[in-house]
C-alpha cells in the first residue's frame, strides 16, 4: 500500500488555472426514503447531518451563475425532502441555469411536478434499481416499484424529456435488456446503465457487486445490439467499468476543472467522493465565496495540471484526456491519492485490481428470486445504506475496507 500522506503536499504553483464552474451539483440532502446498497453519498453521512438553509443555498446558487456555472444538478440523497425545492428551482432558473433534478422519484406527485415545471425546472432524471419489481424493492430495500413506475408516466405527461438511469452490477447485469425493454415501453429518449462506481456505499460492498469481466462483456454486447436497434428513438449510454475495461476515466473531467459539488453541509468538493481524502481541507460555502473556492482554495488547486502526477501518468500520452484517472480511486485502492489510478495497466498497482477481479470470477451466480427484506436485514452479503448502518459502518470506507 502507498503512503496516505501524499496528498498533504500543497497545490503546485504551476497548477493551470481553470475556465468557470460550468457544472454545480448541489447536494441538498443526505436524507433518502431508499436505501440502496451501491449509494454514493458517503457511508458515515450520519456526521454530516447539518444542511445549508434555504437562504444559504440561495446564495450559493447567486455566487456560482456570477462565476460562470451554467449548468445546475439538484440531487442528494432524494432532493425531493427538501421543503423549499421549488423555492431553489425557481431561484435558479431566474438566475438562468438549465435546472436538473436527480431523483428516486419518491415524493413526486402529479402536483408537485406541475409546481416544479412552473418553477422553471429543466430536466428529471429518474433511477429504477431494475426492471422487476423484486430486485428494484430488494435493492433499494423499499417497496417503490409501482411507485416509480407511476412518477414515470407523470415525467412523460408534463412532457419533460424522458431521461432513465439504473445502476449496473453483479445484480441486475443479467436482465439488462430487460431493462432496455421497460425504458422503450415508458418511451423513455435516454437510458444511463451506469455501471457500480466503487465508492461510499458501493466501496463498502464491493465484493458483493462485483461481476464478472465475462458479465460485462454479455451485457455490452446486449447494449449495442439495442443501441443500434433504437438509434433515433432512445440513446442509450453505457458507463464504462473501469475495473473491467482497464481504462482511467477521466473523472469529472479532471479535478476542479468543470465540476463543483457542494455537499448538504456546505462543504464544496471537486467531486462527491473527495471528502475523505487525507490532507486536504475543503472549504465551505458559509466561509468562502464560490469563485474563491474555485480559482484560489488549495484543496482545488491540488490536482490540476499534471505537476502533481506519477511519474507514470506525467510521462502518458493519454494524461491529456485521462488527467491520471480518480483521486479517490487511487486512495481507496492504494492509500496514495496522488497514485497512477490502479485501473490503468501501466500502474504499479494493477495486480489490486486484477485480484479483485479475480475473486468476482471465483463466486457463485447470485441466488434468485431476491425480494425485499427489511432494510435493519443484510442479505446477499449487503450492507444497505440506513443510518444505523452509517453510524456502524462510517469508518469503513477506508483504503484497508474491503481488501484488496
Amino acid at each position: 500500500m502507498g503512503a496516505a500522506g501524499s496528498s498533504e503536499a500543497p497545490a503546485s504553483p504551476a497548477a493551470p488555472r481553470p475556465g468557470p464552474p460550468l457544472w454545480l451539483l448541489a447536494e441538498l440532502t443526505y436524507r433518502c426514503p431508499l436505501h440502496c446498497a451501491f449509494c454514493s453519498n458517503p457511508v458515515d453521512y450520519q456526521r454530516h447531518r447539518e444542511e445549508l438553509s434555504t437562504a444559504e443555498w440561495l446564495r450559493v446558487l447567486e455566487q456560482g451563475r456570477a462565476a460562470g456555472a451554467v449548468q445546475l444538478g439538484l440531487s442528494g440523497g432524494e432532493p425531493l425532502l427538501r421543503d423549499d425545492l421549488e423555492e431553489i428551482v425557481a431561484h435558479a432558473h431566474k438566475l438562468g441555469y438549465y435546472v436538473n433534478l436527480i431523483t428516486s422519484g419518491i415524493g413526486l406527485s402529479e402536483a408537485r411536478a406541475r409546481a416544479l415545471k412552473d418553477a422553471g425546472l429543466d430536466h428529471i432524471q429518474l433511477s429504477f434499481q431494475d426492471s422487476s419489481r423484486e430486485l428494484n424493492d430488494f435493492l433499494s430495500s423499499t417497496r417503490t416499484f409501482e411507485l416509480k413506475s407511476r412518477v414515470a408516466r407523470i415525467i412523460k405527461d408534463l412532457g419533460y424529456p424522458m431521461v432513465l438511469n439504473c445502476v449496473m452490477h453483479r445484480f441486475n447485469l443479467p436482465h439488462v435488456g430487460r431493462i432496455i425493454a421497460m425504458a422503450e415501453a415508458m418511451g423513455a429518449e435516454f437510458l444511463e446503465l451506469a455501471n457500480t462506481q466503487y465508492y461510499g456505499w458501493g466501496w463498502l460492498n464491493r465484493d458483493a457487486l462485483m461481476p464478472t469481466a465475462e458479465d460485462l462483456a454479455d451485457a455490452e454486447a446486449i447494449v449495442d445490439h439495442h443501441r443500434e436497434r433504437l438509434a433515433g428513438r432512445m440513446r442509450i449510454f453505457w458507463v464504462s467499468p473501469d475495473y473491467v475495461d482497464a481504462k482511467p476515466k477521466a473523472c469529472m473531467n479532471g479535478w476542479g476543472s468543470v465540476f463543483m459539488v457542494v455537499a448538504p453541509d456546505g462543504l464544496a468538493l471537486p467531486c462527491h467522493s473527495a471528502r475523505m481524502l487525507p490532507g486536504l481541507e475543503f472549504p465551505s460555502v458559509r466561509e468562502m465565496a464560490v469563485r474563491d473556492i474555485w480559482y484560489d482554495s488549495p484543496a482545488f488547486r491540488r490536482y490540476r495540471g499534471d505537476d502533481w502526477m506519477s511519474p507514470t501518468c506525467r510521462s502518458c500520452d493519454e494524461r491529456g484526456r485521462d488527467f491520471g484517472g480518480c483521486r479517490c480511486q487511487a486512495f481507496l485502492l492504494t492509500g496514495d491519492a496522488a497514485a497512477t489510478d490502479p485501473v490503468c495497466p501501466k500502474s504499479p498497482d494493477r495486480a489490486l485490481v486484477d485480484r479483485v477481479l479475480a475473486q468476482a470470477r471465483s463466486r457463485a451466480p447470485v441466488a434468485q428470486p431476491l425480494t425485499f427484506v427489511p432494510r435493519t436485514s443484510r442479505q446477499a452479503g449487503l450492507v444497505f445504506r440506513t443510518d444505523e448502518n452509517s453510524r456502524l459502518h462510517g469508518d469503513e470506507a477506508s483504503p484497508q475496507s474491503p481488501p484488496c
